[in-house]
């Protein structure tokens, strides 16, 4: 590709614009792509980690349990838009490590079949990362029917590991909470 030589535009000048150019788009268009990844990279970050008190997913129950125990206390908010009455497990109180089955009991109070679905957290979040759920039906969005009343399961327990972090040693209770909002798919 052949130059165009301008008279009065030093050609020099003109190559390190264009790259000064260049290099603009590139930035801008990176800006961009970890602006739409930043949400998937942010999950990511909390499931790993526990930040904000994200919970981790099992895939089995942990090799044996410990003496200390701890309470787990369940908690449940729904949304103004979402017609469901939604009570939460009673407290439980059992050795770390331990795999235990709660239910949370829901019901449709509206005369049309409405699709929800539960964001969670737990505190004091450095917990999070410490509390293991095998089973959840947070893990995919509900259909109830009208003036239906469900049991909705959760299968977890407390990883042993935190008893070898020292900044939890005083934790003797953890709180896991659920907010349950309307989904956009088709039922709502």
């Amino acid at each position: 590709m052949t130059e165009l030589h301008h008279p009065g535009i030093d050609p020099v000048l003109a190559r390190r614009n264009k790259r000064v150019a260049m290099a603009g788009l590139f930035v801008a268009a990176g800006m961009v792509g970890l602006a739409y990844a930043s949400v998937p990279l942010y999950q990511l970050f909390c499931q790993i980690t526990g930040f904000g008190g994200t919970t981790q997913i099992a895939g089995d129950a942990p090799k044996g349990f410990i003496a200390r125990q701890m309470t787990v206390r369940f908690d449940s908010n729904v949304a103004h838009d979402l017609a469901w009455t939604v009570t939460p497990a009673a407290h439980i109180t059992d050795n770390i490590g331990k795999v235990d089955t709660v239910n949370f009991v829901a019901t449709n109070n509206s005369d049309q079949p409405i699709t929800g679905m539960a964001v969670f957290n737990v505190s004091p979040e450095k917990a999070g990362v410490y509390f293991n759920k095998i089973e959840c039906f947070c893990f995919t969005e509900q259909t109830l029917q009208p003036g239906q009343t469900v049991d909705m399961p959760i299968v977890f327990f407390v990883d042993p590991e935190l008893d070898d972090n020292q900044e939890l040693d005083t934790i003797k209770e953890i709180t896991l909470s659920y907010t349950f909002y309307a989904s956009d798919n088709e039922g709502s």
